[in-house]
């Protein structure tokens, strides 16, 4: 009995997406800099902070920046892949740019200021410590990392077998 292992599917097969998210207001300057308001913590008193004050006040602000991140033919997404990291653009979502799971040796969260308030961080994607690929304001960022990284670790494994078994059977 064949047991199929999770994330990896032959080479045979269609491109298979395995995990989708959407930058969070904090990929935008403008975003970034509600996120320094809303950390203001003068007077830090109980729950009165002028940074909360700020955030009730800005509502319009970042509506519009929420509604701008997923608005048809502007929005993007960044979507993994059993063979690469993709940024889609637009709706229905076309590819805009992408690396392979092959292209990159490490991966660095970078945190901006104004992205701790959103929990989000741009995510630098490094070949032989040079940025060849960057996201910039994923939410939760370390744990997309780690996805990117167990799947690169899937998709180089079988290829590297696969290159050996062949070899394997050339001799």
């Amino acid at each position: 009995m064949e047991q199929p292992l999770a994330g990896v599917a032959p080479d045979e097969s269609a491109e298979a997406a395995v995990m989708t998210i959407w930058p969070s207001l904090a990929a935008f300057p403008s975003g970034r800099f509600l996120g320094r308001l809303y950390d203001i913590r003068w007077p830090n008193v109980y729950i009165f902070r002028l940074g909360r004050l700020l955030t009730l006040l800005s509502v319009p602000h970042a509506l519009l920046l929420y509604f701008w991140r997923v608005m048809p033919r502007v929005g993007s997404c960044y979507t993994l892949t059993n063979r690469r990291v993709v940024i889609q653009k637009g709706w229905p979502p076309a590819e805009h740019s992408a690396i392979g799971l092959d292209g990159f040796d490490s991966i660095e969260v970078d945190v901006l200021p104004g992205q701790e308030w959103f929990a989000a961080g741009d995510l630098s994607f490094r070949n032989g410590g040079s940025e060849v690929f960057r996201l910039a304001g994923v939410p939760r960022p370390e744990a997309f990392r780690q996805t990117c990284l167990k799947s690169r670790l899937a998709y180089v494994g079988v290829k590297q077998a696969l290159l050996r078994q062949t070899q394997a059977q050339s001799a």
